[in-house]
């Protein structure tokens, strides 16, 4: 017998939106684990707000709407209020009821600079770090370290001579530009739109880009993320980036480094032997002497570091793919590390429901 097409609304509803969520599914266990960590926050939430005046938007609630963005992709913030409006799941996670209003989108834009005061995206990167069933996945005594390119939101158009001469900007909202013959550099030349991108290419035969550069510690153990910064693109910005990552590491005893070639010069091998760190660093010896000798590539744990360290391009593919991080849509290297680090800590978030239960 056919059902009848019947379309009537009901006025009343015994269902939370928890119970809409799928028993078996990810978030149930990464909710817990991200509540954790901002429990253990709290003390920092509570010295940037005022004691006194109308109650704002729960800090937590913000961070885990910023994690719902980034585990599924979210294109925007404005997109995010939009779709918490009728996901149920969404709304489960961030911490909404069923009729609970959404909030203006400019609330994240008014809270942003609080939150990248109080560096709450290292703070929460830490949180989940130290809790109780994440720490015996974790390595003490062997990471690896890289940097990648984050594309800028900023257009070639506005990459610009620093002195105000060159062509005027052509007439209408995207007039043509025409920079045969123009020699750029970074040097001379900054953009208008985002003062701290810079014009760069990792590799020859790139093509160069406004940019900014990311870097990111990871133990080798379990492949999570255990520090990230972002700093301008420049040459020696990710060896100055890890030297400063892995001199905050505990100093207890000795670890080993793995990296790429881009690693491989004579002062940077050195710091790291100076602080007690053993360079698994790949030779670049493609006409030029390589700083790493046969003190480092007779041990068998070289080739082992040189193979776990590939594993951090997993955790860069994740950020720009899913993350949101190929291309920023914020502007200067602050605002911009900040939504980095916290997808570094959406991506051990979404890492560890599988490790978890590959432990138990």
């Amino acid at each position: 017998m056919r059902g009848t097409d019947r379309q009537t609304n009901q006025m009343f509803s015994y269902l939370s939106p928890e119970a809409m969520v799928p028993r078996d599914h990810p978030l149930r266990v990464i909710r817990p684990l991200a509540n954790a960590a901002l429990e253990r926050l709290s003390p920092a939430f509570g010295k940037m707000y005022s004691e006194i005046g109308r109650p704002s938007i729960p800090p937590e609630q913000l961070l885990r709407a910023l994690l719902i963005q980034a585990f599924f992709s979210v294109r925007s913030e404005r997109q995010l209020m939009e779709q918490l409006t009728y996901n149920m799941m969404f709304r489960w996670f961030v911490g909404l009821s069923m009729d609970a209003p959404v909030w203006d989108v400019t609330v994240f834009t008014k809270n942003r600079e609080r939150l990248l005061a109080g560096d709450i995206a290292v703070g929460f990167l830490r949180a989940i770090l130290v809790d109780p069933q994440v720490k015996p996945l974790l390595s003490d005594e062997h990471f690896s370290v890289d940097g990648t390119l984050i594309e800028a939101w900023a257009s070639m158009k506005s990459f610009r001579p620093k002195d105000g001469g060159g062509e005027p900007p052509a007439d209408g909202r995207n007039g043509e530009r025409d920079f045969h013959g123009e020699k750029r550099s970074n040097e001379t030349h900054a953009s208008t739109t985002d003062p701290d991108a810079r014009l760069y290419k990792k590799a020859k035969g790139q093509a160069a880009k406004l940019c900014h550069m990311g870097h990111v510690v990871m133990e080798n153990r379990s492949g999570l993320v255990i520090a990230a910064s972002t700093t301008r693109a420049t040459g020696t910005a990710e060896r100055e980036a890890a030297e400063a990552m892995v001199g905050d590491l505990d100093g207890s005893r000795r670890i080993t480094l793995g990296a790429d070639k881009a690693y491989d010069t004579a002062d940077f091998v050195a710091e790291m032997r100076r602080i007690g760190v053993t360079p698994h660093v790949a030779q670049n010896d493609n006409g030029r002497r390589s700083a790493i000798d046969g003190r480092t590539t007779r041990h068998g744990g070289y080739k082992v570091s040189l193979r776990h360290r590939k594993r951090i391009e997993e955790v860069f593919g994740w950020m720009k793919t899913v993350g949101g991080q190929r291309k920023t849509r914020y502007r200067g290297t602050g605002r911009v590390g900040w939504m980095f680090t916290l997808s570094a800590a959406a991506y051990n978030l979404i890492r560890l429901p599988k490790l978890l239960n590959a432990a138990a």
